[in-house]
């Protein structure tokens, strides 16, 4: 199967859509490490409590990626996503009436559901723009460069919020804004036409059919241990170092913002570094890199991890578009939509479980820093199994073979 021929003014608006959605949500999901402090402020929380403001949408959006994911194989990748971003704006505008944590949990969770919808519609979309797995990779890249975008813009609207006594609702109400606009543009666009599979039926049981495909298991568990480290930092680095007094109380400050411009930077040069290099021996050196830096931020304390912990989202960068990328690429396009929905369920169950635990043994010993040896335990897992995958590279065959008969 060949990529289909789209003309160029079409590819362009479609590329840019893709990157705006992948900004315009991660306003949202990315600025939850500062707007937990004013829930449990407000509403006299523990910190495990106020984390269900991370954990309820991420749920709902690996339930929405695991159940609903083969949507935009059988609808087609354009009526999914602009159905997902339907959703997703309508109940971005409803935060304005909710005073309630209950309230805003509900809210999270349809959130999470919109977002699990039109994600894997976009990530299948990738797969139909590309004509080849390198070319798949470097898109990806630059489409979590977008995402990372959206995670400085998010929390420094938050940020600036915060300072002037708004209330961080805001920031919902603006993402609902920008979501109408990408609606209507995407629905004047065309997209390239969804080839279907007529070997069997797309529907949930051919999903959950790939949970045993070793390629789907093998990368989502690699995403799920970068996903669970990645997540200890935007979610409760601002806890952590509320306890730091030294002379550098500046980076403090700034540091979730300088993690997510780190992670930006390295997400747009993927393409260029994954052109020059074997993306197996970039993922093994640059977990090694994590690794060290959690290493580094326990065993020094804090006045070494307010400048490990940001400096690692730089070595973040481009292990979870890459290993993305490649996951969905072991498989024919017209599954790209039910792999990515696998892909997508252990990314968000690693992002709920891993600050969930975090949280859950911060409160135990009554330190963040102990949740923190737990992320520092996934750092060293991850590298654990990109070293196998650079010494072995399991999927190096497949994805040869796809490269050759997919585009």
């Amino acid at each position: 199967m060949n990529s289909p021929v789209i003309p160029k003014h079409n590819l362009t608006a479609i590329k840019w859509l893709t990157y705006l959605m992948f900004m315009m949500f991660a306003m949202t999901t990315d600025s939850v490490g500062l707007i937990i402090p004013k829930v449990i402020e407000e509403f006299k929380l523990s910190m495990a409590a106020a984390g269900a403001f991370h954990y309820a949408n991420m749920i709902a959006i690996a339930l929405a990626a695991i159940l609903l994911g083969y949507l935009a194989d059988k609808l087609g990748r354009k009526k999914t996503i602009v159905l997902g971003l339907i959703l997703f704006a309508l109940n971005s505008y409803l935060f304005a009436a909710g005073n309630t944590f209950l309230f805003f949990i509900v809210l999270l969770a349809i959130s999470g559901a919109a977002i699990g919808i039109f994600k894997t519609g976009a990530l299948a979309l990738v797969g139909d723009i590309s004509h080849s797995t390198t070319e798949h990779t470097a898109t990806m890249n630059t489409v979590e460069g977008f995402f990372g975008v959206g995670a400085i813009i998010g929390p420094a609207i938050v940020t600036w919020l915060l300072s002037r006594d708004f209330s961080w609702k805001w920031i919902y109400i603006i993402a609902g804004s920008i979501c109408v606009l990408l609606i209507v543009t995407a629905s004047l666009v065309k997209y390239p036409k969804t080839v279907k599979s007529m070997d069997e039926p797309i529907d949930l049981k051919r999903t959950m059919g790939m949970m045993k495909n070793p390629y789907a298991l093998g990368f989502s568990l690699g995403i799920f241990l970068y996903v669970a480290a990645e997540c200890a930092i935007y979610v409760w680095m601002p806890t952590l170092f509320k306890g730091y007094t030294g002379s550098f109380i500046f980076i403090v400050a700034y540091a979730t913002s300088i993690f997510f411009i780190l992670r930006v930077i390295g997400r747009f040069m993927g393409a260029w570094v994954l052109a020059r290099f074997k993306w197996t021996s970039v993922m093994a050196l640059f977990s090694l890199a994590i690794f060290i830096c959690f290493i580094g931020s326990m065993v020094g304390g804090l006045s070494f991890a307010i400048w490990l912990l940001p400096l690692s989202g730089l070595f973040m960068s481009m292990i979870y578009p890459t290993l993305n990328s490649k996951g969905i690429s072991c498989f024919p396009k017209t599954e790209h939509g039910a792999v990515a929905g696998v892909i997508l369920f252990f990314t968000c169950v690693a992002a709920a479980a891993g600050p969930w635990a975090m949280g859950f043994v911060s409160d135990i010993f009554g330190n963040p820093k102990y949740g923190f040896f737990i992320a520092t335990g996934f750092a060293g897992l991850l590298f654990a199994g990109m070293l196998l995958n650079w010494m072995h590279n399991p999927a190096g065959k497949r994805l040869a073979e796809l490269d050759s008969s997919e585009y």
